[in-house]
């Protein structure tokens, strides 16, 4: 031992020297730590102040998102299907759904609904033509 202390005389230096070292980075640590709390505190702020506050009443009118089709994505595919009548409200956010004929109700998740914007009178069908009869005749080559 007495040899070691001889061939390091700096030894009181060296320990004071990792001691501080050792301070910095605590330091450093407990100022990222601080700064990732700030940031996702400005994240979710922002995140909040993007949702929009829906109040849905019962009798009113509603598109429900179909979230499976992410699993088949697609240009043209719809995302909402629906209208929907709702018939309750939970005070959590559930919502029971009736289908338009009043065969079925189901229970959704209230951030999945938006109102719909249609009009309620009835749906008439103006025309329907398949693609393979086309009203344009194929030019002919003579």
């Amino acid at each position: 031992m007495w040899a070691l202390k001889k061939l390091n005389p700096y030894r009181a230096k060296v320990a004071n020297l990792r001691m501080t070292q050792l301070n910095e980075m605590e330091e450093f640590c407990l100022h990222a730590y601080e700064s990732t709390i700030m940031y996702k505190e400005r994240m979710k702020f922002f995140h909040d102040k993007k949702i929009l506050k829906r109040e849905f009443k019962s009798g009113d009118l509603v598109l429900l998102f179909n979230s499976r089709l992410n699993l088949f994505p697609g240009k043209l595919k719809l995302k909402w299907s629906g209208p929907f009548k709702v018939v309750s409200i939970s005070p959590y956010g559930v919502i029971k759904l009736e289908s338009e004929d009043g065969t079925q109700t189901f229970k959704v998740n209230g951030q999945r609904v938006k109102h719909y914007l249609g009009t309620t009178g009835e749906r008439h069908l103006i025309e329907q033509f398949s693609l393979k009869d086309s009203p344009i005749p194929a030019p002919t080559t003579e």
